[in-house]
């Protein structure tokens, strides 16, 4: 999934202004060494080594194509350690059967539109200065040029959405809720929704923040420690509103990728066990809803409302 993660300094005095009262005229100037700059540049940087190396043509499967149609098509995989310590805690939730599964029928072609016509109204008030944009109608978070803005407080965009648009959200959101709790084998009781659940909008746009660096191998529940379940519902289509942006799966023997199709479902296991990354759109806008579940009550989300 796209990750969003807050960089920005809060405005106030910067220390390297400050002199340092402590250092006499003819000491030498103390070397500064951000070393959590230098381990983030690594991390940075072994992510792309690890994508470049992982997603060789040579390499390539594809799960699912973006020209068929699939009812319904899944991979069983190993659950991970990462959920050992939840078994107990969130019994009849916990991942036991992990692994992956694409839906093709499950969200009708009207949904998706309407879907689609919600995320273009609501990102047309904002937006990135990079290739990765965001909105989240449960907080009200829009990507606004290199930083975020809460659209509700947002004058110009009082009127722009309507209780019609809350409700197919949030009767999309039950719709893949409910498979993800047959697919899996889990009690709907049980599996909440969780945040970040969001819009996105991909273009090939050079990145300014590394909130627009969507492209770096990661696991979901590393980066979210509550996430249990992971979907996406696509809402363009590959090879036909943009190029790349395909979802990739990194696994020992081969990459599997999934071809976006507008109104595809893809679910998986949040865990380890799921590595994946999203190549970089190069062409086009590729818009998506990420829709994130969790088995942590304490991490629940409501549904969105309208708010005026």
């Amino acid at each position: 999934m796209a990750k969003m993660r807050g960089t920005r300094k809060s405005p106030g005095t910067n220390k390297a202004d400050v002199p340092n009262t402590s250092q006499t005229a003819n000491s030498p100037p103390k070397l500064q060494i951000d070393w959590r700059r230098i381990f983030i540049r690594i991390l940075m940087m072994t992510g792309i080594m690890i994508a470049v190396y992982y997603t060789k043509a040579s390499d390539l499967v594809t799960f699912a194509t973006q020209k068929e149609e699939v009812l319904s098509r899944s991979v069983d995989i190993t659950c991970s350690e990462d959920y050992a310590q939840e078994l107990l805690h969130f019994p009849g939730c916990t991942p036991r059967k992990c692994g992956r599964v694409v839906f093709d029928t499950l969200v009708k072609p009207s949904e998706v539109a309407a879907l689609l016509n919600i995320a273009k109204r609501g990102l047309s008030m904002g937006g990135s200065t990079g290739g990765a944009s965001i909105l989240d109608l449960h907080s009200g978070a829009l990507s606004h040029g290199n930083a975020f803005v809460n659209i509700f407080k947002l004058e110009e965009a009082r009127n722009i959405f309507t209780e019609q648009d809350f409700k197919i959200y949030s009767f999309v959101k039950n719709k893949i809720h409910k498979a993800i709790v047959e697919h899996f084998g889990i009690e709907k009781n049980k599996l909440y929704l969780t945040h970040p659940t969001f819009f996105s909008r991909i273009t090939p746009a050079p990145p300014q923040t590394v909130h627009d660096e969507y492209w770096h191998p990661h696991v979901d529940k590393e980066t979210y420690e509550s996430f249990h379940y992971t979907s996406l519902l696509y809402l363009t289509d590959y090879n036909y509103d943009f190029e790349g942006g395909r979802f990739i799966f990194i696994d020992k023997d081969s990459n599997k990728t999934v071809e976006p199709r507008s109104g595809r479902v893809s679910a998986f296991t949040s865990g380890s066990e799921n590595l994946h990354h999203v190549e970089r759109v190069t062409k086009g806008t590729r818009y998506a809803v990420t829709v994130s579940f969790t088995c942590d009550p304490k991490h629940a989300i409501s549904d969105p409302v309208l708010q005026r």
